[in-house]
């Protein structure tokens, strides 16, 4: 009499079961943004120093921890996390599409909400923006400003997406490969976390002039029915020529302390939703 198969005793064809891609992309999605929740923080001071300065004002902020100082006295501890909404929206369209530069351009909508969000603090009382939460951020985005809007600076997002991940793939590789190479290290969580760590500090060189770009496009206003840059190119002659070369690096380090973690705890949530997927459902 022939033996009944257990669920865990993989498929006919000797193959071993595997967990479909929408639930591969369903669990990417969801890993991004439970990462997200704990780095928000790092984004809004980031996005914070890259505004900072704009224009003829002086910069409001020193450093990264002057800004987080300066953001928790005036706005509170719920300060810190404005914008987290758009931030995991962002995530679930682009992580979970993770298709490079299309799949930016998917989350190039919440990527100007995060930004006026995240923004919106700094401003004057009468000059802010005042989203509820990023759906009513879209709606009113859509419904004041018309719905290209949404997408105003798709072009550098997408950049940033190439650049980001063209970086990360090669830096986050060849990091790995030095650690393991020099035998103080196994293949674990901590060779893991200090490869990203090395990875992010190239990513970030390399991608953030193409962010302070993005980010400021994004944020802009349009001044005597004009827009405050006219594309790319003019955000990176403005900031060059007021604020210094210099400041197209402005926020490198909450930047580079998010990028790390980020994909250390997206990698962690990963993995611990595979494996609690495949004991479940596939017998594992």
């Amino acid at each position: 009499m022939a033996a009944t198969a257990s669920p865990g005793a993989g498929r006919m064809d000797g193959k071993p079961r595997t967990s479909p891609k929408s639930v591969k992309f369903l669990f990417g999605g969801l890993a991004g943004m439970g990462a997200t929740v704990f780095v928000q923080p790092l984004d809004l001071v980031k996005n914070r120093m890259q505004l900072s300065g704009e224009g003829a004002k002086t910069r409001e902020y020193k450093t990264s921890f002057h800004a987080l100082t300066s953001i928790l006295k005036a706005e509170g501890l719920r300060g810190i996390y404005t914008g987290l909404s758009a931030g995991l929206l962002r995530q679930a369209t682009y992580t979970t599409t993770r298709l490079g530069a299309t799949g930016a351009f998917v989350g190039t909508p919440a990527e100007v909400a995060l930004i006026r969000m995240t923004a919106d603090g700094r401003l004057p009382a009468d000059q802010r923006r005042g989203y509820k939460n990023v759906f009513n951020a879209l709606i009113r985005i859509a419904r004041e400003e018309g719905v290209p809007t949404l997408w105003r600076g798709c072009i550098p997002t997408m950049a940033r997406a190439v650049v980001v991940n063209a970086a990360q793939l090669a830096s986050y590789s060849q990091s790995k490969q030095f650690l393991l190479d020099s035998g103080y290290f196994s293949d674990n969580i901590l060779c893991h976390f200090c490869a990203s760590m090395i990875s992010g500090l190239v990513t970030t060189a390399a991608s953030m002039p193409v962010d302070i770009v993005k980010t400021r496009i994004q944020n802009m206003r349009m001044i005597d029915g004009k827009p405050e840059y006219k594309n790319g190119l003019d955000v990176l002659l403005k900031v060059v020529r007021y604020e210094g070369f210099f400041s197209l690096w402005k926020g490198f380090t909450p930047y580079y302390a998010r990028l790390g973690p980020h994909t250390v705890l997206t990698f962690i949530f990963l993995e611990q939703m595979n494996k609690a997927y495949k004991r479940l459902f596939l017998g594992g």
